[in-house]
């Protein structure tokens, strides 16, 4: 457990307060239903505006960190700059700030959440806040949780797929709140349980969630930035996928997608498919929209700010748009033959063209996906309806592996055919083999959520797997950060990538798993402080 977010501090913008954001005592934190709100309301504020470096939010674990880091740790993303360097080279060690900042955040999230927790059984019925509501917060609060030990399982932890059960290998489980030096001597005692555990840990947390959360939100407002069933269910699906539990993600995905053709629609929570591509992304779109399940909410007043903000991070820094221009798509997936030149995503809508070699732009290619530089209040996305199908799509089709899947065919193609010029045309209409399948959802995969932070969790659950981790199963090669003009190398042509990959010069060579830099190391901060840990750390660190 991080120590440095267990004892208690003196304000509530210190990260050493464990206190729920309404800085209130734990005799009177839960004593009223707007006080009870506030409380859970500092349990998001935690997910999304943690600091870095002790007094700087750059939107760590949720608000942005998450997303840049899961970005960078992949191929599908340029480092433009220094500025994400060490987690794009991996250059990183047990006393890297970005590292260690997302473990302090992340388990700030868990304690800030297991304090709600422990407040909320104190909490008395009323007529305005019941039972029911008061199960719903809770629910809320183990949503929360359970994204912030996802998280460290994808960063410090292996894959489930090798050897689960191993001791030591995966997280040390937080239930009780720390709130006092007593508390959090005994938490310090408890190390590191096994990969499977902490996913079951996981799995408990959401299938709570999902038995007490509303199925809509009657303020409209929140349908997307505060925790529903179907975010729940969502989630579920993204994790038995990394398990490779493929009858419970179809199971889970059913409950969201239960057509076996197109238009797909849930039966609640008013999810479904926009035919436009963009709607989860557009200004208003990024706040209401039907595609989107669960996104972490900014406003201008309250952002990851300058140097962590999506917008500012992930946009050129050419005029109109003025951003800092630190992340570009890579031509690595730029050039993918199954990436079309006629296909949406390239267009002028989701993309912005730099200019060669202009200025610290290098000639890349930004993504639009995040448009308020000024005021940087996008959502910072983490669950959309098209994962959901394309997660379902994937477990019908392994689950099947006999011949082309009809159903897991007609999910993939919706996804695909709302962004290609004339799907009669750019369409695939007829799979080989179950594997060619497969095979377009993950590549679908990588188009679809490119800059939304998930190409490394499918980096590390494909490690293992020999038939789809085609860059080797450890961290993939990746174009070089120190190219003065990246432009030339958007041809189109899947010649280019073989050319960049295979000329040292142009790229940073693939890390092997067995590495001990697939996983991060526990940081230094922790293991200071925490003696169990500090004889718990990932092998080779």
């Amino acid at each position: 457990m991080a120590l440095t977010v267990l004892l208690i501090g003196a304000s509530c913008t210190d990260l050493l307060d464990l206190q729920p954001q309404t800085a209130l005592s734990d005799a009177t934190a839960f004593s009223t239903p707007e006080r009870v709100e506030l409380a859970v309301a500092g349990v998001y504020d935690a997910a999304q505006s943690g600091t870095f470096a002790g007094n700087v939010s750059r939107g760590y674990p949720f608000g942005a960190a998450h997303i840049q880091q899961g970005d960078n740790r992949g191929e599908d993303v340029f480092n433009v700059a220094a500025f994400y360097q060490i987690t794009y080279q991996s250059t990183f060690t047990p006393a890297t700030a970005n590292n260690d900042w997302h473990w302090i955040n992340l388990f700030r999230v868990i304690n800030r959440a297991n304090v709600v927790l422990a407040g909320l059984e104190t909490a008395v019925p009323t007529s305005t806040m019941t039972q029911a509501v008061i199960d719903s917060y809770k629910g809320e609060c183990r949503f929360i949780r359970a994204l912030s030990y996802h998280e460290l399982l994808k960063h410090f932890c292996k894959p489930f797929s090798d050897n689960p059960d191993a001791a030591l290998g995966g997280m040390p489980l937080r239930s009780a709140a720390v709130t006092s030096a007593s508390t959090a001597a005994e938490a310090v005692g408890t190390g590191r349980s096994t990969v499977r555990e902490t996913y079951d840990f996981v799995l408990a947390d959401l299938n709570y969630a999902e038995s007490v959360l509303p199925e809509n939100r009657a303020n409209t407002s929140l349908k997307i930035s505060r925790a529903t069933k179907g975010a729940a269910v969502a989630f579920k699906t993204r994790v038995y996928l990394h398990m490779g539990r493929w009858t419970d993600v179809i199971t889970e995905a059913n409950k969201l997608v239960p057509q076996a053709t197109a238009p797909f629609s849930a039966p609640y929570g008013g999810y479904s498919l926009p035919a436009n591509p963009f709607a989860a992304f557009t200004s208003a779109g990024s706040k209401n929209n039907s595609e989107s399940i669960f996104s972490i909410e900014h406003s201008a007043e309250d952002n990851a700010g300058v140097n962590g903000g999506l917008a500012s991070m992930y946009n050129t820094n050419q005029a109109p748009i003025n951003g800092r221009a630190l992340v570009a798509i890579s031509p690595l997936i730029w050039n993918q033959p199954w990436f079309l030149s006629t296909d949406a995503r390239k267009g002028d809508t989701f993309v912005f063209n730099a200019q060669p070699a202009g200025g610290t732009a290098k000639g890349g290619r930004f993504t639009r996906k995040y448009s308020d530089v000024a005021g940087l209040s996008d959502n910072a996305p983490h669950f959309r309806y098209a994962e959901v199908m394309l997660n379902l799509a994937e477990a019908i089709q392994r689950n099947a592996p006999g011949s082309v899947d009809a159903r897991a065919f007609a999910l993939y193609n919706a996804i695909r055919s709302r962004s290609v010029a004339d799907p009669a045309t750019d369409e695939i209409t007829d799979f080989a083999s179950a594997n060619a399948l497969i095979q377009a959802i993950l590549n679908e995969r990588r188009i679809e959520f490119i800059c939304e932070g998930l190409r490394w969790g499918d980096v590390h659950r494909l490690a293992q797997d020999a038939t789809f981790n085609s860059w080797g199963g450890g961290i993939p090669s990746k174009v070089n950060t120190l190219l003065s003009n990246i432009s030339i190398y958007y041809t189109g042509d899947p010649a280019t990538n073989t050319e960049i990959l295979t000329t040292p010069a142009l790229n940073h060579a693939a890390i092997p798993y067995t590495d001990n830099r697939f996983l991060w190391p526990i940081p230094n901060s922790e293991l200071t402080l925490n003696p169990v840990l500090a004889q718990q750390q990932n092998p080779g660190w």
